[in-house]
Order: structure tokens, then C-alpha cells, then sequence
């Protein structure tokens, strides 16, 4: 039901579907059109755009062991389904009806198409900054290999390229390890401890905390304040156009505290001198904590807590911010003389709070 696609539809005959069937050698130029103009508007916005080369959907029926007849098969529409395609390409290599071997390194024929596709892409969006490349959503856990090649085939076609990009490699089915243990530049890891108390990974990683391979279908505010505190970055999924969610044509509402506080971190870290600032959860009372100490110090209070927070802080002359989490609203800030230790703080709102200093 997606059009355009990727591929020429030239014929001869019939894919599955009773149109023509692909011819794998031949670009379909309006696809790529519109990829690049839709970058090029995401940009205009100050939007940097993740894309994805592969679609671990689009070769199994996820949720099922083996094809279910009763559920649609996105396989049956994938160009690489032998039915589909004028050049001999069978990406079902066991005939088990699904695709699965096309993201692995198992079928060579079918790697050198991919990678044909990725040069395309590559080439259609190398001169854009707002892009980062994501190798695969959602593949299956036999993937990991040929995700690490597509990395690796990525980097080495851009470094021919005037410029490069970040590469990321995303988790769901995927567990962390394999996700750490790659050459990727920034991962989307999975786990509910992203939630609640996101691990500090030292800049191991960039991590992108996506709520959809976390907490499915819901979100939480202070999942990004904790999440900005630890170093990490966060993407919101909600079921804007989403046929599993009846295709609602706007934002869902219950995610718009969620999405209130992305814009709010979002407008403080273009504030501080970020580039200097590191997690630090012996800094705040509260845990949560960026530092440069000396110079600036970034700490979430929760709203559960006392209402006090706690900072180990160097002395000097800073100023000193509190920040709603949940309106924006700015406290006024003053200048105070602070000594070397612990200084305790008091927030002037209810909420969860981010108290601010900088060093004058």
C-alpha cells in the first residue's frame, strides 16, 4: 500500500500483488526524490532525521512462529521475494515463506542488491547535516552479523564521501550486549531500567532512549529528565498514523506532557556548555546530575522527593536557577557565594524540578 517504492515496477509479469513486478536494477528516482526533500524540509524545522535502510517488519510476521494464515505477511510484498522480481533474487533461501535470510549474510546475490541500495541512499543525502543513518528497525537476533557488516560498509562508502555521518544500530529483539559490542556510533538500547534509573555508560555510547524499545505505546516526563541527566538522548513513538492504533491523524494527547518536557530539555541543553558537562550521580542528592564542577552544574529533583536537593559543589560566585519541569516556568535566578561540600537547596515548586548553576 506504500508507494513510491524503491524499486522500478517494469515487468514482465505479475508480482503477488497483480502489479508488475520489480526489476531490481532499476531505481525508482521519485523515491528517492522524496526521501531528500523530506530531509531537507526536517531540517528547515531543526529536525535531524534517522534513516533507516532496512525494516526488520517487512521479511517475517512478527509475533509468529512460522507464517500464520490468518495475519497479513509483509514478506509477500518485499522485493525480494522471488514472486516479486524479474532477477532471479529469492531471499526466502529455506522457503519457510518468510524472508528472514535477507538480513543475514547468507544469500550473496541478495547483500549485493543491499548494498547497491545503501550507495543510492548514501548518495541521495551525503551533503545533508540532519541525518543520521540507522542500519535496521526491529530485526530479528540472527541479524547481528550482517548489521555489523552494514556498519562497516557504510562508514568505509562514506569516508569516499565529502562528508560522514553517525551509524546506529537499534535493539527489540536485539539485546544490549551485541548493541555495546558494535562499531555503530549511537545505539537504542533496550530496557525498562532506562525508565527509572537510565545507567550512566561513561560515553561508551551515544544512546537514543526510544520509549517504543522501553515502555511501548507509553511515556513518562520524567523519563527525559533522567535520561538527559545520565548523557542520553530520547525519541517519543505515540500512534500518530498508525493503522495498529486506528491511524489517529493527530499526536496522541496523553504524550503530551512527555512531549512538552523533550522541548524544555531540549531548550535548556542549547543553554549550557553541554559539551563540558558529564553525568555525575555522586554530584546531586537526587542521582541525577551533568557537572562541570567549578564551572556549571545541571540536577533533576523528582517530584516524589523531599523538595530539597543536596549538590557536593566547588566554591565560587554562581547563579543560581530553578526551573519547573512541568510549566517551564524560570525562577527568577540570583547570585550566590557558595563553599566547597554539600550546599542544600530548596525548589520553590511542587513539581519535579531542575535546579541550575553557573559559575560568575
Amino acid at each position: 500500500r506504500y508507494e513510491p517504492l524503491a524499486y522500478q515496477r517494469t515487468g514482465p509479469g505479475e508480482a503477488i500483488d497483480g502489479k508488475p513486478k520489480y526489476d531490481l536494477n532499476r531505481f525508482n528516482q521519485s523515491y528517492f526524490k522524496r526521501l531528500r526533500q523530506r530531509v531537507i524540509e526536517a531540517g528547515r524545522r531543526g529536525i535531524y532525521v534517522g534513516v533507516m535502510m532496512f525494516q526488520g517488519f517487512s521479511v517475517e510476521q512478527k509475533g509468529s512462529e512460522g507464517v500464520d494464515s490468518s495475519k497479513g505477511n509483509a514478506w509477500e510484498g518485499h522485493p525480494f521475494n522471488a514472486a516479486n522480481n524479474i532477477n532471479g533474487i529469492n531471499g526466502d533461501a529455506n522457503g519457510d515463506g518468510e524472508g528472514q535470510e535477507v538480513h543475514t549474510m547468507q544469500i550473496s546475490s541478495v547483500l549485493r542488491q543491499q548494498e547497491a541500495y545503501i550507495k543510492k541512499v548514501v548518495d541521495t543525502l551525503n551533503d545533508l547535516d540532519n541525518v543520521l543513518w540507522e542500519i535496521s528497525n526491529e530485526s530479528h537476533t540472527e541479524s547481528v552479523k550482517w548489521q555489523y557488516y552494514m556498519i562497516r560498509f557504510i562508514r568505509e562508502y562514506e569516508n569516499t564521501k565529502p562528508d560522514q555521518h553517525l551509524i546506529g544500530m537499534t535493539g527489540a529483539p536485539i539485546s544490549n550486549p551485541p548493541l555495546f559490542a558494535s562499531s555503530a556510533d549511537w545505539i537504542s538500547p533496550v530496557g525498562k531500567e532506562y525508565i527509572n534509573d537510565p545507567p550512566d555508560m561513561a560515553g561508551e555510547k551515544i544512546v537514543i532512549v526510544d520509549n517504543d524499545h522501553i515502555l511501548p505505546w507509553e511515556s513518562k516526563p520524567d523519563w527525559v529528565w533522567k535520561n538527559l541527566m545520565r548523557g542520553n538522548h530520547f525519541i517519543l513513538m505515540d500512534g500518530y498514523m498508525d493503522f495498529r492504533r486506528g491511524s489517529p491523524n493527530q499526536p496522541e494527547p496523553e504524550h503530551s506532557p512527555t512531549r512538552l518536557a523533550m522541548g524544555y530539555a531540549r531548550e535548556l541543553a542549547d543553554r549550557v556548555d553541554l559539551a563540558l558537562m558529564v553525568p555525575d550521580t555522586s554530584v546531586s542528592s537526587s542521582g541525577y546530575c551533568l557537572a562541570n564542577p567549578g564551572h556549571e552544574y545541571l540536577a533533576y529533583l523528582p517530584a516524589r522527593e523531599s523538595g530539597q536537593l543536596t549538590l557536593r559543589i566547588k566554591s565560587g560566585n554562581y547563579s543560581v536557577e530553578w526551573i519547573d519541569c512541568a510549566t517551564n516556568e524560570h525562577k527568577p535566578s540570583e547570585v550566590m557565594e557558595l563553599k566547597d561540600g554539600p550546599v542544600v537547596f530548596k525548589s520553590p515548586f511542587g513539581n519535579g524540578a531542575i535546579l541550575h548553576l553557573g559559575k560568575k
